[in-house]
């Protein structure tokens, strides 16, 4: 130490003495002296005596750092106030001198004093930082190097002279680099490859030492970040993904979610998902996956039936550059569910199906399917309703709607079929297809009639062209072959008429009325005459247009009513004894009524005996009307004389009988006018003249034999009885034999013929619908009481004993009974005309309203001949006619 010291002494003594001879002093002393160390003797050096610079005020002039040095007063010594940092005045400046300014008065003058501070060590070197950050990228290839800033050291010389050192690495070197002849560089030189996925951060350390005694060193923490290359393509954890999803996902269902890693950083590792090669190509538009996620979601809804699997690819692709891929396959499979219903087609269809095909007749062929697979697509089928149709499967998917019932247009003209699809599924869905199947008409049915029997009641004379019924015919068929026309069948017309066979009842209906061909009208050709026709039965024929025509039948019967349009009309007496009424008489009246009756007033002779007892019958007056029923019930009444007379008369009976006992008083004769008068509105009435001759008991028999002799005469003999010829006793008498065999004779000739004409009737073809019994038709023929009668119209007249009462003609057509009710008619039937009696069969009953009581005196053997006459003339025209009288 002390050494060191004499050497400094010795460095400030030349100085200050170079300094003398040069003009200034030059001082030198070391950085870090302590304060209080004289630098030099300052007043010395300038050549200043002792003393001398305290008096001539040696000092210095202040500036800036300099006060850190001073001048001691006493001794003029140049002492350091304080500390000197050389680094801090000069830097890195060698030599470092500081210029002091000394000031000195009496005289003033200046001197200029260098004062040079040495460098010590006291300064290690030192890095700009403690820590330097580098980045290298991992694909940095051997032997790159990498600069890095130096340490600086702010010492000089030797003392700043640095050498450096790298902390050991496999992967790093350090290499020094003069970049000048005063710095020098190092850097850092990769001597291995680097893999940021192994070692991610290499931590060195680089030391700086200096060339000072003892060295001085300084560090710097070298931190490699290695700087990530894209050498790693993005990974999936899966190669294949294997998906299923309901077709009836919704859109947005997430379907998968892929995952892909990638073991880069930053850029090179944010991956990018994209859905590529779809299979089909259809998937785009129902697929999409997230870019940044990798999810899986559905953008459209799912057709199972359209496409069952979905593959595609999906690329992860990272930022880098350039990007580096990965890929993986998704098989996306799409479950079925039961969505789609069956499907009914129709692929032929045969219709009209004519309604007599045969069982088995193809009818439809129908195609049935259901998109969906498995049990969701297995489809049954069936037909509703189930008959007359049924369906046969052909082969998978295919059917024939067959027939297997027999058709009938008139009871189902169309069917409305549904053929029914149900699949498998879970609920399972259904389907159905109407078809229409119309039925064709074939003419299987033959027109028919509301009844077998049409009873028509039409008043005689009726005008011609009048309309008397209307019938109507159901023909269940369509077009032609229910088109019927209606005509009469001449084979089937009987007409009776009231002369009955023997007046040739059997006419051509055709005759009398016509039928309308389209509308059924039965019209009348000509007036009816119930005097000339009665009944008129005939067969309307319907026939329809099909092919072959069919046809039905209905019998019509037709009633004339009778009018009173005919008045009563007189016939000879037959004699005034009561025994007239015999075979003989009935002889009389036929001829009487093939000659024609007595008509209008005409005077009629009678004989009765002096002192005959009251209620004789001396005449009776015979009158017939040609109308039936009331119009023919006559009523006899005595107009004059009126009062107390003689005679009275029978007011049905028509006898002529004393009232009281004759005597002379009475005259010789008595003239009796009587008014005969039928029961019809309004009533029509014929007058009788009577001229009774009153003669002796012998005269009286006499004339009563003639009587009866006449009674038997033939019709021209009654004609001219009829036409009032007038003849006296005495003629009578003479010519009573001659007229007793022309009776004789008539009644015989009349006897023959009667027997003639029924063998004829017997013989003579009858209509073939008169074949058997069928529903009785009850027919009130006369009233009990006196009717008279003609044979020539056939009138009935059946008396009883005892109180009035009512005769009854049962008629019994034989005709077939009616066929059983068909379906009901398929078009509203005409409304029958006001004569048509529309009653469940074909019959009528016709009731006449009992008579009053007989008079006295009525003989039952005049009235019940007659009516059995006109039964038989009956059932001789054809009917089965039976004629009593109730109880």
């Amino acid at each position: 130490m002390g050494e060191r010291r004499c050497a400094l002494v010795r460095v400030l003594v030349l100085q200050a003495a170079w300094a003398v001879s040069g003009g200034q002093v030059r001082y030198s002393v070391p950085e870090e002296a302590k304060a209080g160390t004289v630098l030099g003797r300052l007043a010395q050096d300038l050549g200043l005596e002792a003393g001398e610079a305290e008096a001539r005020r040696l000092r210095l002039v202040a500036q800036g750092r300099r006060a850190s040095v001073e001048v001691s007063g006493a001794s003029g010594a140049l002492v350091l106030s304080s500390r000197l940092d050389r680094e801090e005045l000069c830097g890195k400046s060698a030599p470092c001198a500081l210029r002091l300014e000394v000031l000195v008065e009496r005289p003033l003058r200046v001197f200029h004093v260098e004062l040079e501070v040495t460098d010590i060590n006291d300064n290690a070197p030192v890095f700009p930082a403690a820590s330097r950050n580098l980045s290298i990228a991992e694909s940095s290839v051997l032997g790159s190097r990498f600069p890095l800033e130096g340490a600086s050291d702010a010492d000089i010389g030797a003392n700043a002279q640095l050498t450096y050192t790298l902390s050991p690495s496999e992967y790093f070197s350090l290499d020094i680099k003069k970049s000048n002849e005063r710095n020098l560089v190092p850097e850092i030189v990769l001597t291995k490859p680097l893999d940021r996925e192994r070692i991610p951060v290499h931590r060195l350390v680089l030391t700086a030492s200096d060339g000072g005694r003892p060295s001085l060193t300084g560090t710097m923490e070298l931190v490699i970040s290695v700087l990530d290359a894209n050498d790693n393509a993005p990974q999936f954890n899966q190669s294949v993904y294997k998906v299923q999803v309901l077709e009836s996902a919704a859109v947005g269902t997430l379907v998968a979610r892929v995952n892909a890693t990638d073991p880069d950083l930053g850029s090179n590792s944010e991956i990018t998902f994209i859905a590529t090669s779809f299979i089909p190509p259809s998937g785009r538009d129902v697929i999409s996956v997230n870019p940044k996620t990798g999810e899986i979601h559905l953008t459209a809804a799912l057709d199972f039936e359209e496409v069952s699997i979905f593959d595609f690819r999906i690329e992860a692709r990272d930022q880098g550059t350039p990007p580096l891929s990965g890929h993986c396959s998704v098989e996306l499979e799409v479950v079925d569910v039961n969505d789609n219903a069956p499907e009914v087609w129709v692929t032929s269809l045969s219709v009209p199906v004519p309604e007599d095909a045969s069982l088995g007749t193809v009818v439809a062929l129908l195609s049935v399917s259901d998109r969906d697979s498995g049990a969701n697509g297995r489809v049954r089928c069936w037909v509703w309703p189930a008959s007359p149709f049924g369906l046969e499967a052909t082969f998978a998917g295919s059917y024939s709607l067959v027939l297997r019932e027999a058709l009938d247009r008139e009871r189902v003209s169309e069917y409305e079929v549904e053929v029914r699809a149900e699949d498998g599924g879970a609920p399972p869905l259904r389907a159905s297809r109407g078809l229409r199947v119309p039925v064709s008409d074939v003419n299987d049915n033959a027109p028919a009639f509301a009844q077998a029997v049409y009873t028509v009641l039409a008043r005689e004379n009726n005008a011609a062209g009048a309309e008397l019924a209307r019938l109507w015919a159901r023909d269940p068929d369509e077009a032609g072959n229910g088109r019927v026309s209606y005509s009469v069948w001449e084979g089937g017309a009987a007409a009776v008429s009231a002369s009955g066979a023997a007046g040739g009842g059997w006419r051509p209906a055709s005759s009398y009325v016509s039928v309308d061909a389209e509308s059924g009208r039965v019209w009348a050709l000509q007036p009816l005459d119930y005097e000339e026709l009665q009944v008129l039965q005939f067969e309307v024929r319907a026939v329809d247009a099909g092919e072959p025509p069919l046809c039905g039948n209905a019998t019509v019967q037709l009633f004339v009513l009778d009018e009173n349009d005919n008045a009563p009309a007189l016939l000879p007496p037959a004699g005034s004894a009561a025994e007239a009424g015999g075979v003989a008489g009935e002889a009389a009246e036929l001829g009487a009524a093939a000659a024609g009756a007595v008509s209008g007033s005409g005077t009629l002779w009678a004989w009765a005996a002096w002192g005959a007892p009251a209620g004789q019958v001396v005449a009776k007056i015979r009158a017939v009307d040609a109308d039936s029923g009331y119009n023919a019930w006559l009523r006899y009444e005595l107009w004059e004389p009126r009062g107390k007379g003689p005679f009275r008369v029978g007011l049905y009976s028509g006898e002529v009988s004393t009232a009281r006992a004759l005597d002379e008083a009475d005259g010789p004769r008595q003239r009796l006018l009587i008014v005969v008068r039928d029961h019809g509105e309004p009533a029509r009435s014929a007058t009788a003249t009577l001229s009774v001759s009153l003669v002796e008991a012998a005269e009286a028999a006499l004339a009563a034999g003639s009587s009866s002799s006449l009674s038997s005469l033939s019709s021209f003999s009654l004609s001219r009885a009829a036409a009032g010829a007038e003849l006296g006793p005495g003629a009578a008498s003479a010519a009573t034999n001659v007229w007793l065999v022309v009776a004789i004779c008539a009644v015989s000739s009349l006897f023959l013929l009667a027997v003639v004409l029924y063998g004829a009737s017997r013989w003579a073809p009858r209509a073939a619908v008169l074949s058997g019994p069928g529903p009785t038709t009850l027919v009130c023929a006369s009233e009990v009481g006196s009717w008279s009668y003609s044979q020539r119209h056939s009138r009935s007249l059946c008396v009883a004993d005892g109180a009035g009462k009512s005769d009854l003609m049962v008629f019994s057509p034989n005709f077939p009974p009616p066929p059983p009710p068909g379906p009901a008619a398929k078009d509203t039937q005409p409304e029958s005309s006001a004569l048509l009696d529309t009653v469940s069969g074909p019959s009528f009953l016709h009731y006449l309203p009992e008579p009053p009581a007989l008079s006295e005196g009525v003989h039952n053997n005049d009235m019940t001949a007659p009516s059995s006459n006109y039964c038989r003339q009956l059932k001789f025209s054809g009917l089965n006619v039976s004629c009593f009288a109730p109880e």
